[in-house]
């Protein structure tokens, strides 16, 4: 499967994963802390499979793969705790504006510089996001907000450590098999009894078992064929998608200030993404020259 259609399927489930979430918390049918267990015990059961075809023989991978399952934990448990307060577009902007702060930080850190076509196609995305959340849509709250903003770094740092390993396929079941205690343990601690209902439980386990289960392992597949800066920006369709979702599933509103700012947004990636496909191939021409 290509690069494309890998970040394409990804990227949707991304948006997904707004679009369940929200609607579920919305109409109060399942708690945070319950939709964020589930979900992640539900991908768990879906990759328990993958896990053992793809488990390395020699018990190595016991010493590794902490850091990346905490990091998908504080993601879904963040995700979940800002998504009682903010509706499905906006909090996937937040999200990933802060996801691709992080990439291209970490990024530009490791030396991997942007070219100034690339830079102005961020600043045409980044246009579109602000204009996005510019006065005339709803203005999230500040808690939910930060409660966002912590997703999106800890997904970010997930992204960039799952761009090194060897085995995808192996990392994503191993990243939800380590995550699952946790999810079980704040289950556990929750005061009261659970807040859930039939309906917000298929909605957590879609979440969990789908959109969050194979959409992350389809992101990790097209992470070890893409640059950190191309993920990032990639990952900023995200938001329009979900805001389009919202419009579609949630009966949120749709005005030109929305058209307009989706026009600002995909004109920017495909500005970014042009820019660096066209300088790769006049290199590799000026190469071939030599």
């Amino acid at each position: 499967m290509g690069v494309f259609f890998l970040s394409l399927f990804s990227l949707t489930a991304f948006a997904a994963n707004s679009i369940l979430c929200r609607l579920a918390l919305k109409e109060n049918e399942i708690g945070p802390v319950e939709f964020t267990s589930i979900r992640i015990l539900s991908g768990c059961v879906v990759l328990l499979p993958v896990f053992l075809f793809h488990s390395p023989q020699k018990n190595t991978w016991l010493r590794t793969g902490w850091k990346e399952a905490l990091a998908l934990f504080v993601y879904a448990y963040f995700f979940s705790l800002a998504y009682v307060r903010i509706d499905a577009g906006s909090g996937a902007l937040i999200l990933f504006a802060v996801v691709q702060v992080t990439m291209i930080g970490v990024s530009l850190y490791q030396g991997k510089p942007m070219s100034r076509g690339e830079w102005l196609g961020l600043g045409l995305t980044f246009s579109g996001l602000a204009y996005m959340l510019s006065p005339g849509l709803q203005t999230p709250s500040l808690l939910a907000s930060l409660f966002m903003a912590i997703a999106g770094a800890a997904w970010g740092f997930y992204s960039v450590w799952g761009q090194a390993v060897p085995n995808p396929f192996f990392a994503t079941a191993k990243n939800f098999l380590f995550a699952a205690p946790l999810g079980l343990l704040i289950l556990l601690l929750l005061q009261g009894p659970p807040l859930w209902s039939f309906t917000g439980v298929v909605l957590a386990m879609l979440s969990g078992a789908v959109t969050s289960g194979l959409g992350y392992l389809l992101w990790y597949l097209a992470l070890r064929r893409l640059a950190l800066s191309t993920a990032a920006i990639l990952q900023l369709s995200v938001p329009l998608l979900a805001v389009l979702g919202g419009v579609l599933f949630l009966q949120e509103p749709v005005d030109l200030q929305l058209i307009l700012s989706a026009f600002l947004i995909l004109g920017g990636i495909f500005l970014s993404l042009w820019v660096k496909n066209h300088r790769r191939k006049y290199q590799v021409g000026s190469i071939k020259g030599l």
